[in-house]
């Protein structure tokens, strides 16, 4: 993702939405020379009051004043180094943040903004970092348990972008990041995915994950039917 801001830069987003008791998320649009592409930053809260951002978006006033209430913010995600854009004002809004980057990422990461650690115990069981495997470090995850099963986070790993109109909605169909099913665009799997049986048992692992209902993705919608079942594909599909 090119270009970091260096001020508190608003570009247009949806409504902060409860997905669970302790889950939040808000979808963006990103200018892209192609067209505006969608962006989500998922926020989790832990039984503390403390709460956990992940890909961070810059939101208007009223937003980020309901987030404060919402929970303490205390840790910043930054999934890859892909996913850096709001770091820094972020960072320099809420100095308390603490900055996590998977560790093959924390170097770019940290030319933006620096990075505290590469690894994270939050002190409550309900929500697990995770360095994604056969990503040479570069993909972060989270894994939220909630009161109604287990919600997984993934950031560029898998995509649910449907078609986009116009010639830049066939370009993003042409370069495979959008269409009528989750998917592992080809730009991830070349870029991101250097192990994929590494990869393809971690999504299998993730699938046999107790009460999993849900996955939440840094692009495109939410999966909520059968996200075992589409872990288990997606794993196939990069084992064939």
């Amino acid at each position: 993702m090119p270009g970091t801001f260096e001020k508190w830069t608003v570009l247009p987003h949806g409504k902060l939405t409860s997905v669970d008791d302790n889950l939040l998320t808000v979808v963006g649009e990103l200018p892209m020379p192609a067209g505006d592409f969608p962006r989500r930053m998922t926020v989790a809260r832990l039984r503390d009051g403390r709460s956990i951002v992940f890909s961070a978006i810059a939101l208007d006033e009223p937003e980020m004043k309901a987030l404060e209430a919402w929970g303490q913010l205390t840790f910043l995600i930054i999934p890859n180094e892909r996913h850096r854009k709001d770091a820094r004002i972020w960072k320099d809004r809420y100095p308390q943040l603490v900055v996590v980057a998977p560790a093959g990422a924390r170097e770019q990461a940290a030319e933006v903004v620096p990075v505290d650690a590469t690894t994270v115990d939050f002190g409550d069981s309900t929500v697990r970092f995770v360095t994604v495997p056969g990503t040479e470090e570069r993909e972060a995850a989270l894994v939220v348990e909630t009161t109604t099963g287990t919600t997984l986070v993934l950031n560029e790993i898998v995509w649910n972008v449907h078609d986009r109109p116009g010639f830049g909605g066939w370009l993003f169909r042409l370069a495979g990041f959008t269409g009528d099913a989750p998917k592992i665009p080809t730009f991830v799997a070349l870029k991101s995915i250097k192990d994929k049986p590494a990869l393809a048992a971690q999504l299998r692992s993730w699938a046999e994950l107790p009460g999993l209902n849900r996955l939440i993705v840094s692009h495109g919608e939410i999966v909520s039917h059968q996200a075992p079942a589409l872990l288990r594909q997606l794993a196939q599909s990069i084992s064939d």
